[in-house]
């Protein structure tokens, strides 16, 4: 991304210069630290007692602005050379090309340095695997603050009142989506507005079930020819047979991410792939006494996969690399990554957090699972290429409508998206990745 700023704002810039008589005034850096934050299914209260906090152990100010566009106030203050000393911006910010525009901080010397209270270096308080997510040409550049697990929820009531048991193959799939639509309920809905739900939650855990971890591997490195292989045709033949089946809820192409969850918490649909966030988002809307539990997604019964496979998804912070304060911007976000911070985060917000030693010792029920399944996992993976090439993963989720709208065949869904990966290709002025899993 460039941040190309609108020529009105340009103009106005311009028009303030020339009545203040073009002069220019030394600057000095301002007294309050501001942090940008993306108020999603977590929400700003928890940052915002945070700096209180930190203002009372260190007497520095630190302002929180959060806004669930939070991006459409980022992208003006980053365009104008004037951004804020520490951002979490969301989903909607294109971080990772803001790393190769030169406008983010790096951070491995402080990661080298000490935690915050002075013990042990700060990079001891990470889980390595999720410092690489946000590491390039080996230098820190992006922060894991908490993770997400992937997987797909479920009622575990009404499944117990109905003699159902989760599925743990395709095929154990198929026969419950049948006994689940005799029943009168719509087995599987999905956030159709937002086709990323159905790319992680189906078909990159269904591409590395079926053609096993090499075939995730050189979808997401854009391996020439690697989005024809059988093992993405057969994962899209899988999503489009649950399609054909009308085990899907009609009408979830054209909804949103809360509506469709709100058909899941309301009890209209049994099923839906979601991250772990899924229970905070909708917490203000579930009926009272409403229980959700996460089973991975079912495997390909002659898949080549790790059955324990779990993605895993991080939405890094960053230090921007003109903000005015920025030691003291890595000192709060030392705060927030503290042990004691962790874990108050994990209790009070209902997620996991890439700090070591952060899961406390009772976990609410909606975790259980997803954190069983971290624990044994052989295998986490994370979906990198939605960071690196986030035009490119927008076009595949329009692809993917396209399949589940019935528009176009399995094979014609891995030839279209092979196509769209051989433009990124052969773009010089895209910079290329690779994903490696250690």
């Amino acid at each position: 991304m460039k941040w190309n700023f609108p020529a009105i704002l340009g103009a106005a810039g311009l028009a303030a210069a020339l009545l203040s008589g073009g002069c220019t005034k030394p600057s000095t850096a301002p007294t309050t630290t501001e942090v940008m934050v993306f108020e999603g299914g977590y929400g700003k209260d928890f940052y915002e007692k945070a700096a209180e906090e930190f203002k009372a152990n260190t007497g520095k100010d630190v302002k929180i602005i959060g806004d669930p566009r939070i991006d459409l106030q980022i992208t003006p203050r980053m365009q104008k050379g004037d951004p804020p000393d520490l951002t979490y911006p969301g989903w909607r910010v294109k971080s990772w090309q803001a790393v190769e525009e030169g406008e983010v901080e790096d951070l491995t010397s402080a990661l080298d340095g000490p935690g915050y209270g002075g013990q042990g270096k700060w990079r001891d308080a990470f889980d390595p695997a999720f410092l690489k997510l946000g590491q390039k040409d080996g230098k820190q550049m992006l922060m894991p603050y908490f993770f997400s697990v992937w997987g797909w929820w479920y009622d575990p009531e009404l499944f117990a009142k109905n003699g159902w048991e989760p599925p743990k193959t395709y095929n154990d799939l198929l026969a419950l989506c049948a006994k689940i639509k005799a029943a009168g309920i719509a087995p599987i809905t999905y956030q159709g507005k937002y086709p990323d739900y159905m790319t992680s939650g189906m078909l990159l855990p269904w591409i590395l079930s079926t053609g096993g971890t090499d075939a995730m591997l050189k979808c997401q490195n854009l391996e020439p020819g690697a989005w024809k292989d059988p093992a993405v045709v057969k994962a899209a033949t899988m999503i489009k047979e649950l399609q054909d089946m009308e085990y899907f809820q009609k009408g979830a192409t054209a909804l949103s991410h809360t509506e469709a969850q709100g058909e899941f918490v309301n009890g209209r649909a049994a099923m839906i792939p979601c991250g772990t966030w899924l229970y905070s988002e909708m917490e203000k809307e579930m009926p009272a006494g409403r229980k959700m539990r996460m089973f991975l997604p079912p495997v390909a019964g002659d898949g080549k996969g790790d059955t324990t496979a779990l993605m895993v998804k991080i939405e890094p912070w960053w230090v921007p690399s003109k903000g005015k304060n920025k030691a003291t911007a890595i000192d709060f976000f030392k705060y927030l990554t503290s042990p004691d911070k962790a874990k108050q985060f994990v209790t009070e917000k209902g997620t996991f957090m890439a700090v070591k030693g952060s899961l406390p010792d009772t976990l609410p029920e909606h975790l259980q699972d997803a954190a069983g399944f971290y624990k044994s996992s052989t295998l986490l993976y994370s979906s990198q290429w939605r960071e690196w090439y986030p035009d490119f993963y927008e076009i595949v989720g329009n692809i993917m409508t396209e399949l589940l709208n019935g528009k176009i065949t399995p094979e014609q869904f891995a030839d279209k998206v092979e196509a769209e990966a051989e433009k990124v290709r052969a773009d010089k002025r895209q910079t290329k990745y690779t994903y490696k899993l250690d």
